[in-house]
C-alpha cells in the first residue's frame, strides 16, 4: 500500500505512522485508510497456523487540520482513539470537536470516579405490576447519580460513558448488591415477595465472573433468589454465546430470573434465544408507544407475546402510558405491565409508600 514516497515508522509498542504524500496517482486518505483496516484484518498463516488481527486508524490532513508535526501527531492519535471506542478494526478522520470531546469526556471520568467513592448513586424504582390482578408484583431498578455540583444527571448522559470506560463494572456491582438489600428490607416490612429486576452490561460478562456476582449479593442480603431478576440485552449473546449462556445457567440454577429487556430491537436469533435459560421477555417500548394507531406495531407486540407463551415464557410490556395501551396489551396476553401509566420510576421511599397503599387497597377489597 506504501508508494515509493510515503514513509512508515513504528511511534510505539503496537502504534505505526503512515506518512502518506499526495499526489495525482495516489489514493485519497479515507481509501487508503479503508485498505489497510481490510488489509490488516485478512487471515494470515503464523509459525503453521491461521492466525488473524485487526487495526483502528486515525487519519489526519496536512496542512488543512493543522501544519505542526506536534499538533498533526495529536489529531491523528485523537481519531485512532475514536476509532478504538468505537470497536476498532475501522479508520476515523480527525474532526475539530475531537479534542473538545476527550476532554469533556476525561472530565466526566473524574466525576465519575468521585462519584463512586462519594456514593453519588442511587436508585429508584419502577413498579412492574400483573395485568390479570392489577398488583404490584416487581419493580425494575433504576440508577440514578445525584451530583452535589449538578443536581441529577441524565442516566442518558454518563451511562453511556461508563460503558465505554468501563466503570460501569464497579457501578452495576454496586446496583446488584442495593438492589438486593432494598428488595430484602421490603420483605422484613411485610410488604411481600416483591421481584427486583436489575440490569446487567455486556461489559461485565466480558470482565468479571458474573454468577460470583451473583452470589455475592444474595448471600449478604439473605435475598430469596426467586426474587431477584436479571435484565439482560439480546446483544450481550453476540460477543461470546457459549460463555454467556453457561454463566446465565448457573443463575438460573441459584433460582433467580432472567428477562431479555428490550426484545425485538436486538440482532440475536431466535436460536440464540432458544438456548437461553429465560424466564420473562421485556416488550420493547418502541413497539407499545404507536400499537394503538399503527397496525404494523401492534401486530408485533401481539407476536412476541405469543412467541413468548409459545416457549413458556412470562411476557413483559414496557412503557405503558395510556389505559387503551393497558387495556390492549392484557386483551394480547401480556402478564406484566410496566410504565408511567402505574407509576414513574421513584426513590425508594416512595415506592415503599406506593405498595403500602396497594396493600391496604387489597386488604379492604
Amino acid at each position: 500500500l506504501a508508494g515509493p514516497d510515503d514513509f512508515v515508522a513504528r511511534v510505539g509498542a503496537d502504534d505505526f505512522g503512515f506518512l502518506q504524500s499526495i499526489s495525482g496517482n495516489t489514493l485519497p486518505p479515507a481509501d487508503l485508510a479503508d485498505r489497510i483496516v481490510t488489509a490488516l484484518g485478512a487471515p494470515f498463516e503464523f509459525g503453521g497456523k491461521d492466525a488473524a488481527c485487526g487495526a483502528s486508524v486515525g487519519v489526519t490532513l496536512y496542512p488543512f487540520d493543522a501544519t505542526e508535526d506536534e499538533r498533526l501527531m495529536q489529531n491523528a492519535e485523537l481519531a485512532l482513539q475514536q476509532a478504538k471506542q468505537r470497536g476498532g478494526n475501522q479508520f476515523r478522520l480527525f474532526e475539530t470537536n475531537m479534542a473538545e470531546r476527550t476532554r469533556n469526556h476525561a472530565a466526566l471520568d473524574s466525576r465519575l470516579r468521585l462519584a463512586i467513592d462519594r456514593k453519588e448513586f442511587e436508585l429508584y424504582y419502577q413498579p412492574q405490576v400483573s395485568s390479570a390482578t392489577g398488583q404490584i408484583i416487581g419493580a425494575e431498578a433504576l440508577l440514578r447519580w445525584n451530583s452535589p455540583d449538578r443536581g441529577m444527571v441524565s442516566p442518558g448522559e454518563f451511562l453511556p460513558r461508563a460503558e465505554e470506560n468501563g466503570m460501569i463494572v464497579p457501578i452495576n456491582e454496586w446496583v446488584l448488591m442495593e438492589a438486593c438489600r432494598e428488595a430484602k428490607s421490603w420483605h422484613r416490612m411485610g410488604l411481600g415477595p416483591i421481584k427486583i429486576g436489575v440490569n446487567l452490561s455486556p461489559i461485565q460478562f466480558q470482565r468479571v465472573n458474573v454468577s460470583a456476582l451473583v452470589v455475592k449479593a444474595l448471600s449478604a442480603t439473605q435475598l430469596d433468589p426467586r426474587c431477584l431478576d436479571l435484565e439482560i440485552t439480546e446483544n450481550i449473546v453476540m460477543e461470546d454465546s457459549e460463555s454467556v449462556v453457561a454463566t446465565l445457567r448457573q443463575i438460573a440454577e441459584l433460582g433467580a430470573t432472567i428477562s431479555v429487556d428490550d426484545f425485538g430491537t436486538g440482532y440475536s436469533s431466535l436460536n440464540y434465544i432458544k438456548q437461553f435459560p429465560l424466564d420473562r421477555i421485556k416488550i420493547d417500548q418502541c413497539f407499545i408507544r404507536n400499537m394503538i394507531d399503527n397496525p404494523s406495531d401492534h401486530a408485533i407486540v401481539r407476536t412476541v407475546a405469543n412467541l413468548g407463551h409459545s416457549l413458556g415464557l412470562t411476557v413483559v410490556a414496557e412503557g405503558v402510558e395510556t389505559e387503551a395501551q393497558a387495556n390492549l396489551l392484557k386483551a394480547d396476553g401480556c402478564d406484566v405491565m410496566q410504565g408511567y401509566f402505574y407509576g414513574k420510576p421513584m426513590p425508594a421511599a416512595d415506592f415503599i409508600a406506593m405498595m403500602r397503599a396497594s396493600r391496604k387497597l387489597e386488604l379492604t377489597a
